[in-house]
């Protein structure tokens, strides 16, 4: 049974256990379909503060909004399934938009964006064993580490006791791995070479006593406008299986496109976990977008 809308303040407030009978009841799929791709709809990045989308600070700060565009989005032929913390996921449940769907988890959401913090990402968001219990399929996690940052190291040992905790339940996690730089006062910011992204990959791909459950979540680099052989000396950094992420809206949607379509052809790659270019493209037309991104695979 599933509720509308507006009545998920009225529920969770007089039946908070009907997110785990949803969750219960819930029909589940494998991760890969007969296609052995993956489009996944991301949607975690409010639980870090991070509500811009283009010029908007507060695109993603409406949550009924934010729903009805996933709502649109997860009822498009070829999406997969979502990627959010705890508190979307049980929206969607109680609204009955996940059946036969794959449900990744969002695990650390601690680097607050624009915080004097930001790159201490701390797993403040789903643990491996809520993932299971809910009956989740998937978990995600955030890696940007800053070789001038000694906290670092701490961001990477939590990353890795994550993955073992998934993979001892036969999870998979996602992992999304940057080398971030940042000067005083300012923001990190996330380098997108190629050779900095398969620095990344190879940290990544070595997180835990076992790779076996392990994917990469990784963006298409700044290279790849310019070189078309960029992402396939990226991908060459890893044997594990590889998503490609969207990220901001920015610049003319057809050439992102592009070069998502030119890194989908390339062996090591599965799919895409693709949010606010998805939920929020420039011409407000979700339904589009996301029948776009599916026709690339």
């Amino acid at each position: 049974m599933t509720i509308p809308l507006a009545d998920l303040p009225l529920v969770r407030s007089r039946h908070p256990e009907a997110v785990a009978e949803a969750a219960a009841r819930r029909a589940r799929r494998p991760l890969l379909g007969a296609t052995g791709r993956l489009l996944i709809v991301a949607a975690d990045h409010p639980a870090r503060g991070a509500l811009a989308v283009g010029g908007r600070p507060l695109a993603m700060a409406d949550r009924y909004e934010l729903l009805e565009r996933l709502l649109t989005a997860l009822a498009q032929p070829g999406v997969d399934g979502v990627l959010a913390t705890a508190d979307v996921l049980e929206d969607l449940l109680l609204l009955g938009a996940l059946e036969n769907r794959v449900v990744m988890g969002s695990m650390n959401r601690g680097g607050l964006a624009g915080a004097a913090f930001e790159l201490d990402d701390r797993f403040t968001g789903m643990r491996a064993q809520d993932i299971e219990r809910r009956g989740f399929d998937a978990g995600k996690l955030l890696l940007r580490i800053d070789r001038s940052d000694a906290g670092s190291v701490a961001t990477m040992e939590a990353a890795a006791r994550a993955v073992d905790a998934m993979a001892e339940r036969r999870l998979p996690v996602f992992v999304e791995p940057f080398l971030c730089r940042r000067r005083p006062g300012e923001r990190p910011v996330s380098d997108l070479g190629a050779a900095a992204v398969m620095t990344s990959m190879a940290i990544a791909s070595g997180l835990g006593g076992t790779s076996a459950y392990t994917w990469l979540k990784v963006p298409v680099t700044d290279d790849a406008q310019t070189d078309p052989e960029a992402m396939e000396r990226v991908l060459s950094a890893s044997t594990l299986p590889a998503v490609l992420l969207g990220g901001d809206v920015r610049g003319d949607p057809d050439a992102m496109y592009e070069r998502w379509r030119a890194a989908l052809r390339l062996p090591g790659v599965r799919g895409l976990v693709v949010g606010r270019s998805l939920l929020y493209p420039p011409d407000g037309d979700v339904a589009k977008a996301v029948r776009t991104a599916a026709s690339l695979l």
